[in-house]
């Protein structure tokens, strides 16, 4: 039976009517792709989204879906799981995650943090939350980071705002530093990652500090003062925090810091590796990485693995393309929990459709395949 038919025929029994229970099943009439797929048997995770952040201001944010099952990759599917939604997901997707039985999107532009089912994409509603950038969950909370002030406005401090997971409702704010980004969780402690991006276009130079928040007192601690323009932090295996900073584009170049706690207990820093690195992702004892830097003039991207146990650099060069194949613009990164497969969102041009590389956990390249515009942020579901 050909996609066509059994689209007519899906959409047929659709109008007919069909059981409460069988709601969550929709006929994928998007632009979809196939890719090749092993059979590991039985899987844990079914499914990958991939949040497209389109171009700021052209309200192009959009949600892929990677079928694990089947091996087909949807795209832009939210318009249709979502006929009813005016102006569909909004302007500059710039986080997603699942957490329990919903899907979390943190739209920056569009000033919101829009949840849907997880199995379906079926839109359930939207916390209001200005400027917001990234998130991170503990014990039913959603933690949002936020600029707080207008999009490129002026500089104001930074919060973060504590969100029911289950009532979508906004029930904490704490400030923070100046544009707070990326934050993670370690023993109680919320730890974010302030770049001071707007301070630096107004004169007053960047930021340089890691906000340390008590999630039982829900109030600031103190702040870690690491180095300018702070952008990711991600929480290890080993309790330690992996701080990127981007620099000030002049005399401090981007670079990679390591946190952990001293023998009272206390997060600190420890480490700086002098290297730039422009995101990653962590699966067991590896940390995963890319990075672009210009040596003589010409830009140069590694991608990476660090071993968390020895902190060595393992290897500077690990995935292995095509001739003829190469990735332009390298912008979002995520390793399979199960398989080590290794994704890497490919950006392009910045205006036209990007694409998703996939390697296997030796870095050979497995396939490619187009997403929407400026693929940055991907989420597993899990079966």
């Amino acid at each position: 039976m050909t996609r066509r038919i059994f689209i007519y025929l899906a959409l047929m029994l659709l109008f007919a009517g069909c059981r409460d229970e069988e709601l969550i099943y929709y006929p994928i009439t998007d632009d979809t792709g196939d890719v090749p797929i092993d059979d590991d048997g039985d899987r844990t995770f079914v499914g990958m989204y991939v949040l497209n952040e389109g171009n700021m201001g052209s309200n192009k944010a959009s949600l892929d879906y990677l079928d694990l099952t089947t091996g087909e990759y949807h795209r832009n599917i939210y318009p249709s799981r979502n006929p009813s939604v005016t102006m569909s997901l909004g302007d500059v997707g710039n986080d997603i995650a699942v957490y329990g039985h919903h899907l979390w999107m943190v739209i920056n532009c569009s000033n919101k943090v829009e949840v849907a089912d997880a199995s379906t994409a079926v839109s359930i509603g939207h916390v209001d939350i200005p400027n917001c950038r990234f998130m991170a969950f503990d014990k039913g909370y959603a933690y949002v980071s936020s600029y707080v002030g207008p999009v490129a406005g002026k500089s104001v401090l930074g919060s973060v705002y504590k969100v029911d997971t289950t009532t979508l409702q906004v029930v904490g704010q704490v400030a923070v530093g100046y544009q707070p980004d990326e934050l993670a969780i370690v023993d109680g402690k919320l730890y974010v990652a302030n770049s001071g991006g707007y301070n630096a276009t107004e004169g007053l130079g960047y930021d340089h500090t890691v906000s340390v928040i008590d999630l039982t007192s829900f109030s600031e601690e103190r702040k870690i003062d690491v180095a300018p323009n702070l952008l990711r932090v991600r929480a290890d295996r080993y309790g330690r925090l992996w701080v990127t900073s981007r620099g000030d584009y002049d005399n401090e170049h981007s670079r990679l810091f390591l946190l952990e706690r001293d023998g009272s207990g206390t997060m600190m820093l420890s480490r700086q590796f002098d290297m730039a690195v422009d995101n990653l992702d962590l699966c067991g004892d590896s940390l995963y990485y890319y990075g672009s830097e210009t040596v003589e003039g010409k830009k140069q991207t590694h991608y990476g693995i660090i071993h968390l146990q020895t902190l060595q650099v393992m290897t500077t060069n690990h995935i292995t393309l095509p001739e003829g194949r190469r990735i332009r613009t390298p912008y979002g990164i995520k390793i399979h929990p199960q398989t080590g497969d290794l994704y890497i969102m490919d950006a392009t041009n910045y205006v036209s459709s990007g694409q998703l590389f996939c390697f296997d956990k030796d870095g050979n390249f497995k396939w490619s395949t187009a997403t929407g515009d400026i693929p940055g942020h991907a989420a597993f579901l899990k079966k």
